[in-house]
């Protein structure tokens, strides 16, 4: 299954998923696609998503 987890709009802090999140799914057999700066506004960088 694949999953995608967008940018959210401006002014939104939240992410759909955080990386640690993202990882199990990913292990779980999951194709996780995060677009780039999703994480940005949470402080997540998207190097945190690899």
């Amino acid at each position: 299954m694949k999953l995608g987890v967008p940018k959210e709009p401006e002014g939104e802090t939240r992410v759909g998923i955080v990386p640690s999140s993202m990882k199990k799914l990913a292990r779980a057999g999951f194709e996780v696609y995060v677009e780039a700066g999703a994480g940005l506004a949470a402080n997540y960088h998207d190097s945190d998503y690899t």
